[in-house]
């Protein structure tokens, strides 16, 4: 092991992750949107409607995200003249914007069923109370359902944040250079995957330990009620004289 070799992988690298951090936060901000849309429909009672929501989930958990950046990135290209004519081409020529699109429809996949099991799990008797004082509609997805549902559905949806971190590797392959396209560059030069890839590696680890501490501290502050409880000295009375 070059450790001298290795910290300038490591300074080379590190220029990609404001792209991989790009890619990721761009791609779960459209896909919690998406996956809110998901998963009121599969919650609406409306067969159609959730007949759609199923068969979209079904879709894109069931195949692999390279596939998906694939078709998108290189199928939709033969269908060129049709997207110029609809004025769609400058998007879908653009790697970065077929890359965001790609992981926002998979990631809304997944995350939509973790905000039903979410929405799903506020306990009914709240509900009930909520709406024996007066609360109903949207006050009442807004000041009791939704709350409740974030902090159930919260420490799935960080693990589906980390895997979209991950999943943004992926986008090298359509000359994204974010972390590991940096890194494939530097192999091809180089011929040294063992620590070039280690390094990417360490990167990505880092990148995941710090979400993982934000999101525990998101839980921590939408959870007051199953804190400890400060210690309480016992009071001493006074001595009767």
């Amino acid at each position: 092991m070059d450790f001298t070799f290795m910290k300038d992988t490591f300074f080379s690298l590190m220029s990609g992750v404001p792209l991989t951090l790009n890619l990721a936060f761009t791609s779960v901000a459209f896909g919690a949107v998406f996956a809110m849309i998901l998963a009121l429909m599969r919650m609406s009672g409306v067969r159609v409607l959730d007949a759609i929501a199923q068969a979209y989930v079904f879709v894109f958990r069931g195949t692999p995200l390279l596939v998906q950046i694939f078709l998108i990135y290189y199928g939709l290209g033969q269908f060129r003249p049709t997207l110029q004519e609809l004025g769609l081409w400058s998007f879908f020529r653009e790697p970065y914007w077929c890359a965001v699109l790609a992981l926002t429809l998979n990631t809304a996949a997944y995350a939509s069923e973790i905000i039903r099991g979410g929405l799903q799990s506020v306990p009914h008797q709240q509900v009930e109370a909520a709406r024996a004082c007066g609360m109903s509609g949207f006050l009442l997805f807004r000041r009791i359902i939704f709350p409740i549902a974030v902090r159930q559905a919260l420490p799935a949806y960080g693990s589906e944040i980390i895997l979209m971190v991950k999943a943004t590797s992926l986008a090298s392959i359509i000359t994204m250079m974010e972390v590991t396209g940096i890194a494939a560059k530097l192999i091809s030069q180089t011929f040294r995957a063992v620590e070039v890839f280690i390094v990417a590696g360490l990167i990505y680890l880092i990148i995941n330990f710090i979400i993982t501490r934000i999101i525990m501290a998101i839980e921590w502050w939408l959870s007051p009620h199953l804190r400890r409880p400060p210690a309480v000295e016992p009071r001493l009375e006074a001595a009767h004289v």
